[in-house]
Order: C-alpha cells, then structure tokens, then sequence
C-alpha cells in the first residue's frame, strides 16, 4: 500500500494533496493503457478534424466553427485529465500541490462544461438549417456563430470560477487524500474541515444546470425539426432532414449516456466497489472526446472526402 493511501496528515494550504483512486483494481495499469490509447486518438482525430478546417475555405462556415469548437473542447478536456494521470498511477508519483490541483480541478469542469454547451450550439445550428434553409447564412453567420461561442465560453468560466474559488478558500486541516483519478471539485471540498454544506448545494445545482439546460434545450431543438420536417411534401427531403440531423443525435447519445449511466450506477449502489465507479466515470468522460471527430467524420460526407483528399495528397506529395 503505497504513502498516498496512508497519509492523512495536517497542515497549511502549501502542503497539496494526495491522489489515490484505483488502488484496488488488480488491472488498474490496463485502465491507464486504454486512457492512454483514447488521448492518442483523441489528439490525431480532432487534430485531423482541425487541420482540414484551416486548410479548406469552403469548410469556414457556422456549422464548422461550431465543430473546430467541440475539437478544441475535445482535445483540452482529456489533456488536462489523462496526461497527469501517467505519473500519478504508473510511477506513483501522486503528489499535487494545493495550486496545481485546483487549476486542474477549474480547466477540467470548465471544459466539461463547454462539451455539454458545445453540442447545444449545434443544436441551435441544425435547427436554423433545416428550418431555415434559405435564409440560413444570413441568420447565421460566423459573426454570430463568434459572439455565441464567446458568451457561453464566458458563461462556462463563470459557472466554475466561484465554486471552485469557494472550495480553495475552505480549511484543509484533516485528511489531504483525494480519493478521485484527479483533483475532482467534490472529491476535494468534502475534505474540508468546516461547515460545505453550501458547497454541496452549490455543486449540484451548478451539475444540474450544466447537463439538464442543454440537454433540455437539444430536446426542444429536436421538437421544432420533426413538427418542421413533417411539414416536408417530399420523403426525401424528410430523410435528408434526419440524415442532417443523425451526427448530432449520435454525439448527445455518447455524451449523456455515459454520464446517466455512471449517475445511476453511483446513485444506486450498483457499483459498490468506489474504484470501479470511478474508473466508469472517468471512461465515460474521455471517451466522448476520442469518439466525436470519429462520428463526424464517418457520418458527414463533405467532411470525409476533404479528409481522404487531405490524406491521399500527403501520401503524393512523401512519394515525389
């Protein structure tokens, strides 16, 4: 049993914490392997994904920002938790000082956020399509598709910035073990030695508006497309209205699955084992990232030939 699991010393908020999770799953160094294997191809999917954006002019347009937005999303979400994760279960190394543990606990529910955000942008950007066929670039422009992101990137930093200001300003004279993969907001805060009941309504009220508003807000979006597809005299502009409406459906379901799945799970007492569910819901989070650049480059036709072009043209250009 390694140091991480046995301290529970006391001292000033200089002294950091102590990550322990998965010390009792006989295959934890597999679970870190197949962490490994989603940040590899969470990197190279969404930086393919990104690459052909900037590269294609024709690709610069509401629905693309709206995407190169979820990549960077994708790509920030899983960096700031699987990378740390190495040194911390691998080599033991699972020492974080107090600053460092509440940055990542910040940057992590930040863009944990914005993936929920994310896919309600492209919700509103579906729905404006097919609704608004016509008029779509005059009612949705990169200007627009801008001032969005800015607002619920802003929206996001705020959410978090108090919470997590709150929960670094609260004593830490007990225990300084964090029984989480990382330094996670709840895990944290309950080792506070004073009075979190706040922290606790605070937090779950925060999670609730995180994932309940957009989810709420994407099955309203869904609502107004089938009354509006319905109207469609043609079956195959109604399928062509699903069919544009079939990635993003695909995206919601990887995204909010998981995450009920681990909640009921949790909630339950379906798992008992602590280190399993943890390991669930940490699958569940960085899996979504690795899958997204995946399903939207399989499902979404010009996207798949401005890749096979981007390939098939790198493959030429090493032959000369």
């Amino acid at each position: 049993m390694g140091f991480s699991v046995l301290y529970n010393g006391t001292g000033s908020s200089d002294d950091g914490f102590y990550i322990t999770a998965f010390h009792t799953l006989g295959n934890k160094n597999y679970l870190i392997l197949a962490l490994s294997i989603i940040y590899i191809i969470t990197l190279m999917g969404n930086f393919v994904l990104l690459a052909v954006f900037m590269m294609n002019p024709s690709l610069r347009n509401p629905k693309y920002v709206a995407v190169c937005n979820l990549a960077v999303v994708d790509i920030s979400l899983n960096s700031v938790m699987i990378p740390q994760m190495v040194p911390v279960f691998v080599f033991n190394l699972n020492y974080v000082s107090f600053g460092t543990c509440f940055s990542q606990m910040f940057f992590m529910h930040l863009f944990g956020d914005m993936e929920s955000f994310s896919l309600a942008l492209l919700a509103y950007d579906r729905v404006i399509a097919i609704c608004f066929p016509l008029r779509y670039l005059t009612v949705n422009t990169n200007l627009r598709m801008l001032l969005i992101l800015l607002g619920i990137w802003t929206l996001a930093f705020l959410l978090e910035a108090y919470p997590v200001a709150l929960a670094s300003s609260l004593p830490y004279c007990a225990s300084r073990v964090v029984q989480s993969c990382c330094c996670e907001h709840g895990p944290v805060y309950r080792l506070a030695c004073s009075d979190i009941s706040f922290n606790r309504k605070l937090a779950t009220a925060k999670t609730l508006a995180v994932l309940l508003g957009p989810l709420s807000f994407i099955i309203f979006t869904y609502a107004v497309v089938v009354v509006a597809v319905l109207k469609f005299a043609s079956t195959t502009q109604r399928w062509k209205a699903f069919h544009t409406c079939l990635t993003h459906l695909l995206l919601v379901l990887v995204y909010y699955l998981p995450v009920i799945l681990a909640y009921v799970l949790g909630n339950l007492r379906l798992v008992q084992s602590s280190d399993l569910l943890t390991a669930i819901l940490t699958v569940s989070v960085t899996l979504p990232p690795m899958l997204n650049p995946i399903i939207y480059s399989l499902k979404t036709e010009e996207l798949r030939e401005k890749i096979i072009k981007l390939f098939v043209k790198t493959k030429v250009t090493s032959h000369k």
